[in-house]
């Protein structure tokens, strides 16, 4: 089975703005995700956003955030400028790969051997307009069954979110359905019923059966393990069959052990931007990620589970890389031999 240039009907319902239902029919927003995710999880991120959401130090599993370090972005920019190298540092930041992953599934059903899955992750959105048109420029060159989408819309950690939405309703505009996507610690929950309005379905440890040609595999979200560590692998795997072919979205690669030991086949995640400014051989400075440094680039594997950490394709406090070229990623699905 090969993708084809038209909209696929994997899962119609995909694109109904769920939480915007909700909405739609005199909830407001509180109690149409109460509803939906829980009170507690509810009370616990509103709570952190209210909090912490620009805390520099000491909230989540990395001590120390240097996206809410913002004098420190400044400091990066003048550098840059005076050595000269500012210059090239924007250019490599729109210089968008497209990156292939093969991944091998025992049990894949045989109707999913060949499905694409379209990844984006960290795409910053209101930073930094010309990285935008490069993403919209390399979206329309690829082929894809489903896409995925692993947190941080937007630029900022704090402060309005309007501008991100604004610009992913352009990006949602160049991805054909189905859209799925989880927060990043950029996120504010209150975006998701406008994200759902586009037809992105979010999943917030949640999950979701991807159904084609009489066969199927579920699809996992959960909210952002990083900063906020409002994940809940188990709540996400509620009521998903013991045999299925599991996908698991998680903004940071900081979830691999837990994933490894729920029957986890793939995990798709980003947040490192794979170090995003890197020494010669891609070698990160910072890996902002408390996990090692194997699982903050690329593909790797811990037992039986598969990952990939995508670099991105946006770019956090400076708008320049090193070392390090931005990326979408193209997941390749193959029932093992």
């Amino acid at each position: 089975m090969m993708p084809s240039d038209a909209p696929t009907n994997i899962l119609p319902k995909a694109a109904k703005a769920f939480a915007g239902d909700a909405l739609a029919e005199g909830q407001g927003f509180s109690a149409a995700l109460q509803t939906r995710i829980g009170r507690l999880h509810f009370k616990q991120r509103m709570g952190i956003q209210a909090d912490h959401s620009d805390q520099v130090f000491g909230q989540g599993r990395n001590f120390f955030h240097i996206e809410n370090l913002l004098f420190a972005h400044d400091a990066i920019r003048k550098a840059l400028k005076i050595t000269g190298l500012y210059g090239r540092g924007q250019r490599n930041a729109r210089n968008l790969r497209i990156r292939h992953n093969e991944v091998d599934i025992p049990h894949l059903p045989s109707a999913f051997n060949g499905f694409i899955i379209l990844q984006l992750t960290d795409l910053h959105l209101d930073g930094f307009p010309a990285l935008v048109d490069a993403l919209i420029q390399r979206l329309d060159e690829v082929k894809y069954d489903i896409v995925v989408i692993t947190g941080d819309f937007r630029y900022k950690t704090m402060g309005p979110i309007e501008p991100s939405l604004a610009e992913m309703e352009r990006v949602r505009g160049h991805l054909r359905d189905p859209v799925f996507g989880i927060l990043g610690n950029h996120d504010f929950l209150e975006m998701v019923p406008e994200l759902e309005t586009m037809g992105i379905r979010m999943l917030l440890n949640e999950s979701v059966p991807i159904d084609h040609e009489g066969h199927s595999l579920h699809l996992i979200g959960v909210d952002d393990p990083h900063f906020y560590e409002t994940d809940n692998l188990e709540k996400g795997t509620t009521g998903v069959p013991p045999d299925a072919v599991l996908i698991l979205l998680a903004h940071s690669p900081e979830l691999y052990k837990l994933a490894a030991h729920a029957d986890i086949d793939l995990m798709l995640c980003g947040h490192t931007h794979g170090g995003q400014v890197c020494l010669p051989g891609g070698v990160a400075v910072i890996a902002n990620a408390n996990c090692p440094r194997r699982f903050t680039r690329g593909a790797w594997r811990h037992h039986d589970l598969q990952g990939y950490t995508s670099v991105g394709s946006g770019a956090s406090g400076v708008d320049v890389r090193f070392n390090c070229p931005p990326e979408i990623t193209l997941h390749h699905l193959r029932a093992a031999r």
